[in-house]
């Protein structure tokens, strides 16, 4: 078989490299909003059918009338049915979960770390500064 994959000799020292990375941990499921896992009870809105009927139904009906600080509209059916619509864009019944991510940018490369340049709480700030650096990095290239 041939020779195993060995990356080429850096041409500069560590320090001019920079390391883009996501890190998390996967023991740690925390909870988070709707908008976060992209839910599509936010994006859409979603309909919940109370049976009002028995105790748990007057319960329930109760809640989100008094309680749930959501928008809606209700409409009955006459049979004890109640249904409750939600508009788009607000938190819906369940707990979501899940895991916390760390968006670093280092200086340095595997050889060596010299220090956390940057870390991001969102993954859309690290892909924009991603981006803006492959930028830059075009435009020395281009440069000759």
């Amino acid at each position: 078989m041939g020779q195993p994959f060995r990356p080429r000799d850096p041409l500069a020292p560590a320090q001019a490299y920079q390391t883009w990375s996501v890190k998390s941990r996967p023991d740690k499921a925390v909870k988070t909003v709707c908008e976060r896992v992209g839910c599509a009870a936010w994006r859409l809105g979603w309909e919940t059918v109370i049976d009002e009927s028995t105790k748990l139904g007057k319960e329930q009906a109760a809640f989100i009338r008094l309680e749930s600080r959501r928008t809606f509209r209700e409409q009955r059916n006459g049979v004890g049915l109640t249904v409750f619509r939600f508009e788009a864009g607000q938190r819906c019944f369940a707990d979501h979960q899940t895991m916390p991510e760390k968006y670093v940018v280092q200086r340095g490369d595997y050889r060596a770390r010299v220090g956390e340049l940057r870390v991001h709480t969102r993954a859309a700030d690290w892909v924009e500064h991603v981006q803006e650096h492959m930028g830059l990095l075009l435009d020395e290239r281009n440069k000759g």
